[in-house]
């Protein structure tokens, strides 16, 4: 009697999962164009990519590369996209798995993203300015190894964020019922603003509803899981040094830094920084975005500006 009535509840709580699935798959809309500009699309080994690009095509190439989470997309850069695009042609695309990006159910890789890049920006913008965001920034910097770019700045940079790699969550994650439930539930909502609150903002009111509303959107695409499925396990971390793989580059190399964050925290930035012998700029009152808290202050960093409210000082330490 007992084994029954387990064997009932599972079937029950399986049943109730794939219809809050179902519904919440006709909540979702077509993903809308993240940034104000032109769309275009980059065929990549099979995969439709995303991308939007402003500015005029005869101004210096400036690339922008967003992190990952659940809901990432190229949305990332919205606040400082048009501004950037008075002084650059500036292009800002979905990652493979990500965004408007096609969303095919494959094991997504470190090498994947980095091999990506280095395409992206061999076929469409050579020696670019490239801007790269958290895990990405491992990325850019990797393929900076085979393209010739002029500058990298890399916000909150990073080739750690889950220790050890979990097959076991990948592949729950991956199932169509089961997985499908679980990452809903990393996709919604209140775990959006979560997410946000715990290290994303330093002051969260920055968020706005619209935000939030997009990323849920994007979340809740058709694919939407298996990028997400890798990076939770930490099948996206790249195998490399950070600080090796910077100090070995030819090329300027800027580091921004929410002077707030935690994910990781500026006292690793630091660290980094004087290993790899590159620039350290830090932002107050920011996080793990300190481009969308702060755009005035990023913009100047990007175009090479001082910044002298934003450089590491003595009372930092």
């Amino acid at each position: 009697m007992k084994l029954r009535t387990l064997v009932g509840a599972t079937i029950g709580a399986v049943g109730a999962a794939a219809v809050t699935n179902r519904v919440l798959d006709r909540q979702a809309d077509e993903l809308a164009p993240p940034l104000p500009g032109e769309s275009g699309t980059y065929r990549w080994r099979g995969f439709d990519i995303a991308y939007t690009e402003a500015g005029e095509p005869d101004d210096d190439d400036l690339v922008l590369l967003h992190g990952i989470n659940a809901a990432a997309t190229s949305r990332e850069w919205r606040t400082v996209f048009e501004t950037l695009s008075e002084d650059y042609h500036v292009v800002a695309p979905d990652l493979p798995g990500f965004g408007r990006s096609d969303r095919p159910p494959l094991t997504y890789s470190a090498s994947l993203y980095t091999t990506f890049v280095r395409d992206f920006l061999t076929d469409r913008n050579g020696d670019a300015t490239v801007v790269a965001s958290s895990l990405t920034g491992a990325y850019a910097a990797a393929a900076a190894r085979d393209v010739d770019i002029s500058r990298l700045v890399l916000v909150c940079p990073t080739a750690d964020t889950v220790p050890g790699r979990r097959v076991w969550l990948r592949s729950l994650v991956r199932t169509p019922v089961l997985g499908q439930a679980v990452y809903n539930a990393i996709g919604s909502e209140r775990s959006i603003r979560y997410f946000h609150d715990d290290h994303g903002y330093h002051d969260i009111s920055n968020l706005d509803d619209e935000t939030v509303e997009y990323e849920w959107q994007a979340a809740h695409q058709p694919g939407a899981r298996f990028a997400p499925a890798s990076f939770i396990s930490g099948h996206l971390d790249p195998d490399v040094d950070l600080a090796d793989l910077l100090a070995n580059l030819d090329v300027p190399i800027t580091l921004v830094w929410g002077r707030e964050t935690d994910m990781p925290p500026l006292s690793v930035g630091r660290e980094l920084a004087e290993t790899a012998d590159v620039e350290l700029i830090s932002v107050g009152d920011s996080a793990l975005l300190p481009h969308v808290e702060h755009p005035d202050e990023f913009r100047q960093i990007v175009r090479g500006r001082p910044v002298e409210a934003s450089e590491p000082t003595d009372a930092d330490e």
